[in-house]
């Protein structure tokens, strides 16, 4: 997560309310061992603290992050005292930046590497914290993550490693050795990027280069060094979307490491301080939180789904500026259910560092009084993340009109920075002209990314899709002849865009090696054999339409940033795409101001505003409403427009019959119902409070809770709900276990 150590004690250093001397740790590190169920690998935590009982979220997975020592524990004793606490132990790093003082320094190879670091313009390097600057991957470096940084972890017996943002600054490319790697890849010598528009894009195709190349040869060298020592070693990538990399202005290599053989997976970093980048819509500039992070865990589904690459969904109850706590709730709810309505991702993780969630003072909002995390926050959120243990992959689909997808690719990272020839896309909002205009009116719009178009299962669903390249370029001119035998068997093209940038003749494939296109689009254009009128011809909108094989293609001479930043203009847009989704002969476009998702017995919804309308959405119950800490049964819900809610629908219990959580803040374990008692085990993290739901046959006449001491527990809320046969407690949680029991 991009700020999460600027700071070098956010990560490392003893800084936790819970624990301020290193004396306490090494006794937490020692906890005994427990058993529990069957390993599964769904839900994940990345923390760089030891355990210790107020952060001991009980996720699958604890992701142990970095190698360096922390006060008198070693990387080995951190990783020891998760496994204790039975979970499965993985590992996370920076790759592009990290606590590596013994190569920084010297200490690994005798030399000082801090030159490496990425350099703008000013000379200035781009530091990530005390001596962590953003590295330049030379071979020393990539040498460094494999033998000093993977081995290490393989020999502790890690066997799944996370590479985390590999990123590139766009502003930077101006180190010598940054020189000295444009001179290898390109044969001739190192241009400022600041001076032309090809220089600007070739220095972000070799940024782009570098980290692929280091991702690929640590990646290897994780599998082939694994192998020596018996074991089957997973890489991912922990990563912003494109969508967001892109708006930052960071280049990373995104989509191609998909294909890598060494790369198993993703996380997909989305949360509140990617989401809330303000995006221009209907000419207003402003936060839209849910309807940006949608497209960029779409972003992340589509760069993945068509490799069979496993996909983490990572959204955070707090973020890295410090803010209030009602901030954070509100805009955790909206990321969070943004998250869940991709109905084909089951895994995720759940929160990155817990020890700042559960022991660091934020303020409560209107005040400058700072206070840990309050216990109706706490208990919302273990709520909503023991939830996430038990969503799985659902066949359903938003309803609506669906099929419409957007094209994206790597390259769109590689016009932002610095500004050419007056051309500017304001919060990247040639992208967000052609999707947020249908996210704002219901439709489910798709992402699609370029680099996977030789994969069947990319276009196999896509009716409408839309493009542009007044923010990208295509990297390859197989893109255009996947493109042109789609539409010829059926598809709809919308192209968008005058093709007036000055990238258009950056030095590529489509003007080079006997090309002579004056923008790439010529070269699809013509594979199309459609003759459209030249986006530089005309300062007003033209509309085309051509008839293409089985297919059909729209001409839009408009830039996408017009339909976003412009009051109004994205009604022309919607005209077009309700003429494009007829030719499909799908029906006419649905226009709604919500989403909706039914997912097992969960009901999903976000209501937009600035929409079509401003109806709430109502949901008749009984209904469990996730989203407040205490729980209740509702006979029906209404969702207001720019609200979100999570609902557990009690008609779609599997099994009725059977006593059960529905709903807890707290993982269950050790359940057993027999014919008149129903028991389980109850573990959360320390100085938090419970709050669950239960489904019984009759009301409870005893109810018994015992704490891992056997001592009875007294402070605790019930009721009794006949409507729904839910039964609620309330009660304090344990890390170690407390027993409920109960009888009718």
């Amino acid at each position: 997560m991009k700020l999460h150590t600027i700071l070098c004690a956010l990560a490392f250093a003893p800084f936790f309310v819970l624990a301020q001397s290193d004396a306490s740790v090494p006794q937490a590190a020692s906890a005994p061992k427990e058993r529990v169920s069957a390993p599964k690998e769904k839900t994940a935590f990345q923390t760089a603290h030891v355990w210790v009982p107020e952060i001991d979220v009980r996720s699958d997975i604890a992701i142990v992050y970095g190698v360096s020592e922390k006060g008198n524990v070693s990387f080995e004793d951190r990783v020891k005292s998760w496994r204790d606490r039975g979970y499965q132990v993985h590992f996370m790093t920076g790759i592009a930046w990290g606590q590596y003082d013994d190569y920084f320094l010297g200490k690994w190879d005798g030399k000082n590497h801090l030159g490496e670091g990425q350099v703008t313009v000013k000379g200035d390097t781009i530091w990530h914290g005390r001596n962590i600057p953003y590295v330049v991957p030379v071979a020393s470096y990539i040498d460094f993550m494999q033998r000093g940084v993977v081995k290490r972890v393989i020999d502790a017996g890690v066997s799944s490693i996370y590479l985390e943002e590999p990123e590139f600054w766009a502003r930077a490319g101006y180190s010598e050795v940054f020189k000295q790697e444009w001179q290898k890849f390109y044969g001739f010598p190192w241009r400022p990027q600041h001076e032309s528009p090809e220089n600007t894009y070739l220095s972000s195709k070799l940024k782009y280069h570098l980290y692929y190349n280091a991702i690929k040869q640590v990646s290897s060298y994780a599998k082939e060094y694994g192998k020596t020592k018996g074991m089957d070693v997973k890489v991912f990538i922990p990563t912003h979307s494109l969508v967001n990399y892109s708006s930052w202005q960071i280049v990373s290599p995104e989509a191609s490491l998909a294909s890598l053989p060494g790369i198993d997976g993703y996380i997909a970093q989305v949360w509140t301080g990617t989401s809330r980048e303000p995006t221009y819509f209907n000419g207003l500039k402003k936060e839209r939180v849910f309807e940006n992070a949608f497209l960029e865990y779409g972003s992340m589904v589509s760069m993945t789904a068509p490799t069979k690459r496993k996909l983490f969904f990572l959204t955070d109850p707090i973020e890295d500026w410090p803010r209030d706590w009602a901030d954070y709730k509100k805009n955790y709810e909206a990321t969070f259910t943004a998250e869940i309505l991709y109905p084909m991702v089951a895994d995720y993780e759940v929160m990155p560092w817990p020890e700042r969630i559960y022991t660091r003072p934020y303020k409560l909002a209107n005040s400058d009084e700072k206070v840990l995390i309050p216990k109706y926050y706490s208990t919302q959120m273990q709520v909503m993340i023991n939830a996430l243990n038990n969503v799985q992959v659902s066949g359903n689909a938003i309803p609506g009109s669906g099929g419409i997808g957007v094209l994206m690719g790597n390259s769109l990272m590689f016009q932002r920075f610095p500004t050419h020839e007056g051309f500017e896309d304001p919060q990247f909002s040639n992208f967000y002209g052609q999707t947020l205009p249908l996210v704002k009116r219901g439709i489910p719009v798709q992402t699609v990314h370029m680099e996977n178009l030789s994969y069947p299962a990319t276009l196999k669903d896509i009716k409408v899709l839309v493009m542009s390249y007044s923010n990208m370029k295509p990297m390859s001119p197989d893109v255009h002849r996947y493109l042109a035998g789609w539409v010829n068997k059926g598809g709809v093209l919308v192209y968008c865009g005058r093709d007036d940038d000055p990238y258009q003749k950056v030095m590529e494939w489509w003007n080079t090696k006997g090309n002579h296109y004056a923008a790439p689009s010529d070269h699809l254009f013509q594979l199309l054999k459609i003759r459209p009128i030249p986006g530089s011809s005309t300062s007003s909108p033209v509309i085309q339409s051509f008839p293409v094989g089985k297919g059909k293609v729209f001409v839009v001479r408009q830039n996408p940033k017009e339909f976003a930043m412009e009051g109004g203009e994205d009604e022309r847009y919607i005209d077009v795409l309700k003429d494009a989704y007829r030719t499909t002969s799908t029906g006419e476009l649905q226009l709604k101001n919500y989403f909706y998702l039914q997912r097992g017995p969960y009901d999903i919804v976000s209501v937009m505003d600035e929409s079509v309308s401003t109806d709430p959405y109502i949901i008749n119950g009984p209904v469990i409403d996730l989203f407040d800490p205490q729980l209740p049964v509702l006979s029906q819900k209404t969702v207001q427009p720019g609200a979100q809610a999570f609902l557990y629908n009690t008609r779609r219990v599997t099994d009725k019959n059977k006593p059960q959580v529905l709903a807890s803040a707290c993982r269950i374990y050790d359940e057993i119902a027999r014919a008149r008692s129903y028991s389980f085990i109850a573990k959360s993290p320390l100085n938090t409070r419970n709050s669950m739901r239960i489904l019984l046959p009759a009301a409870p006449a005893q109810t018994t809770l015992t704490n891992a001491k056997g001592e009875k527990i007294t402070d605790v809320q019930s009721s009794w709900d006949e409507a729904s046969h839910t039964c609620y407690l309330g009660f304090d949680n344990s890390p170690d276990g407390i027993k409920v029991e109960l009888g009718w």
